[in-house]
């Protein structure tokens, strides 16, 4: 039996890739890194694997919090070697099982794409729905990948490292009392005025400086991404891309080719037009509102960034409406159960960042208009 294997080690601080030594023992593995110095002990029940339960990916193994180190194994046969060596690496995966339900997965998929030719609206959807669990996040994340080039082409883009670092804690915070999760979670901050934040699969959002500018707060900004952040976990905005997609474009996702310029165009396209349903709002409101509450950010920022759309969708009676209310319908019953779930835990003790603070991140794509004080 194999135990000794050879790996990359990444120690979450840094993108250097070191090369280590891993030996599989009983309890743990026991990791040497000679460029460092270093030694130290993974038990398996403090490892989490988030790649290589396909064939084809490589396995990583993640061990600690927020900023996780990492274990980069290119031999797809070390989950293998793993729970032959020990009871306690049951819970790592061995691709070679999954290859043949894989396989017989994208059979039954391309069966039900062929029949949806006569039941479109019928077999789309249940479609959809399988193939958006199904795929592996390394797929997501070339997809959204792919998705933010064509959206938000970087002439388009906000770019100011500074205050962009204040947005990137932002997400980190939430993310980090996320449950377990696979995604790497990237903002890209759009100059254009339209009221609009986006999800994109693989943890892309964009976000529009229209929106960044309508907050008043860090904590209203917070409740914006708490809200997409559930839309990637749930897998929402993959599921509703390949519903809405074409079924050619539907039959390319599931042989997992998302190289074409024409797939990336189309997924875009799509992105910018869905509108997602009843259920996956109302999920993305929950655990949106949870997410908040487990990161200690006040959760009546989401709400009073919703009832702030809420009243211009009153004012203007629905027509001219931000692009965040017709995608976000924010309505008074979303907003009653918003406040429900709020008033379930107790006010954070301080705020993300102070007022002046918060004015200066929202110029990130050039200085605001000033408006006269009382």
């Amino acid at each position: 039996m194999r135990l000794v294997w050879e790996a990359a080690y990444l120690d979450g601080r840094t993108a250097a890739r070191r090369p280590a030594t891993v030996n599989i023992t009983r309890t743990g593995l026991d990791v040497v890194v000679p460029e460092a110095g270093a030694r130290f002990f993974w038990p398996f029940c403090e490892i989490r694997q988030t790649q290589g339960a396909y064939a084809g990916e490589q396995v990583r193994l993640e061990h600690g919090g927020a900023l996780p180190e990492a274990l980069l194994i290119a031999d797809a046969g070390f989950p293998s070697a793993a729970r032959a060596a020990s009871p306690e690496a049951a819970h790592l995966h061995e691709p070679g099982r999954r290859r043949a339900r894989v396989g017989l997965t994208v059979g039954a998929l391309l069966l039900a794409v062929a029949l949806a030719v006569g039941v479109y609206y019928v077999a789309i959807p249940a479609v959809a729905r399988v193939a958006a669990a199904r795929v592996p996040v390394t797929w997501e994340e070339q997809l959204g990948g792919a998705i933010v080039e064509q959206f938000a082409p970087v002439a388009r883009r906000c770019e100011d490292p500074a205050r962009q670092a204040r947005i990137d804690a932002i997400v980190a915070r939430l993310t980090a009392q996320a449950r377990p999760q696979p995604y790497t979670f990237h903002v890209t901050v759009m100059n254009t005025s339209v009221v609009n934040a986006l999800a994109a699969p693989g943890g892309q959002i964009i976000l529009f400086r229209g929106l960044l500018e309508r907050t008043e707060s860090a904590e209203e900004l917070a409740g914006v991404l708490a809200h997409e952040i559930e839309h990637v976990l749930h897998r929402h905005v993959t599921r509703a891309i390949f519903q809405r997609a074409s079924t050619s474009v539907l039959v390319t996702a599931i042989v997992g080719d998302v190289s074409g310029v024409a797939y990336a165009l189309e997924a875009a396209r799509t992105l910018g037009e869905l509108q997602m349903t009843r259920a996956a709002e109302s999920e993305a409101d929950r655990d949106g509102m949870r997410l908040l509450q487990q990161a200690g950010i006040d959760p009546r920022g989401m709400i009073t960034f919703f009832e702030k759309l809420a009243k211009i969708e009153g004012e203007h009676g629905g027509a001219s409406l931000p692009r965040y209310l017709r995608t976000h319908p924010a309505t008074a019953e979303r907003i009653a159960t918003l406040r429900t779930l709020a008033a379930a835990a107790p006010r954070p003790p301080q705020r993300l960042l102070p007022d002046d603070e918060w004015d200066n991140v929202k110029s990130l794509c050039g200085e605001l208009p000033r408006s006269p004080k009382p």
